[in-house]
């Protein structure tokens, strides 16, 4: 997929290009500065130097030399002064900036640490949306496979009031687990879990008639994907760049009639359409899949079309923060 997050160390990571949270003059920092350094060995301090100093927002491209990569990226990242600064515009430059530099060096891939959340005292979650802001918008005009390196759990977090509204709602109707734990039987636990699905069904649609539901049920994945983007006037482009999907892999699955896509890839897809609850059942359904109340990867995204927000980059990073799969995964 174009934009994934990955839990790893930054100088490890297999990438044409890794990003170095820099110091301003041509010297060696702490945190990521010093990691990168010392991986790549003393060459890279010495073409640093021949860089000069680098200002804040703005980026600068050595060889990778002893590293994984075949460059470094230099960004000197913003200081956190309260947000009112202009903190955010200086890092959201920061992502701009290195991946201008990465398609401009021939780049296929980047990996980006989250900059400016470490000694520079950015709020994480604020750092993270400026990284996804940043990335979703450059994504929708070029390709690139981009990577988010996290180090571990610490140094990932969503804003504390979506983490709670997204737990409330997992625990709400996540019934499956707490009806069996209470010693429900299964007739039971599926006539219980019916009762708590009434509140929130859409209304009942038309019966159709035989003909339609024969026409209908020839129908698979990829015809009504297609139909679906016909209908709304969409380029593919926009689909499989909102899907989070690479331009061959969405290819392949809308050229094959017989091709299956994975739950996350079919969800992906239903959310760059940005259908509605009912119209994502139908069309993953054609793809053999349905969304339970017994798996928190559904309920997550579920969460995501009730409140009409369709915006797949922001939604994985939820899902990232539960451990669940992330939409726009690989097919082929």
């Amino acid at each position: 997929m174009p934009f994934e997050i990955v839990r790893n160390d930054i100088v490890r990571v297999h990438a044409d290009a890794i990003v170095n949270t820099a110091n301003p003059n041509p010297v060696i920092g702490g945190g990521t500065d010093a990691g990168i350094h010392a991986a790549a060995g003393p060459e890279l301090l010495q073409a640093r130097r021949q860089i000069g100093p680098i200002a804040v927002g703005e980026a600068a491209i050595t060889p990778g030399f002893r590293l994984p990569a075949k460059y470094v990226i230099h960004t000197v990242g913003p200081q956190w002064r309260g947000g009112g600064a202009g903190e955010e515009q200086l890092l959201e430059k920061c992502y701009r900036c290195c991946l201008e530099l990465a398609v401009k060096q021939g780049c296929e891939s980047i990996a980006f640490p989250l900059i400016s959340a470490g000694t520079y005292g950015f709020p994480r979650d604020r750092a993270l949306q400026c990284a996804v802001r940043a990335i979703s918008a450059f994504l929708m005009e070029q390709e690139l496979q981009i990577l988010l390196v996290v180090f571990n759990r610490e140094a990932f977090r969503l804003s504390e009031q979506l983490f709670r509204d997204v737990r409330s709602y997992i625990d709400e109707h996540y019934v499956e687990q707490t009806l069996r734990a209470e010693g429900w039987t299964r007739p039971l636990l599926r006539n219980r879990m019916l009762e708590r699905e009434c509140c929130y069904a859409p209304a009942a649609a038309a019966p159709l008639s035989l003909e339609d539901v024969l026409r209908e049920e020839d129908m698979g994945f990829s015809e009504a994907l297609a139909k679906l983007i016909g209908e709304r006037g969409l380029k593919n482009s926009q689909v499989y760049k909102r899907a989070n999907l690479t331009k061959q892999h969405f290819s392949k699955l809308l050229n094959n009639p017989g091709s299956r896509p994975t739950k996350p890839t079919a969800l992906a897809l239903a959310l760059a359409l940005e259908l509605d609850l009912e119209q994502t059942r139908e069309l993953i359904g054609r793809a053999g899949y349905a969304l339970t109340n017994s798996s928190k990867f559904d309920l997550i995204v579920r969460y995501f079309i009730e409140r009409g927000f369709y915006d797949v980059l922001q939604i994985n990073l939820t899902l990232y923060e539960y451990d669940q799969p992330l939409l726009g995964a690989k097919d082929f």
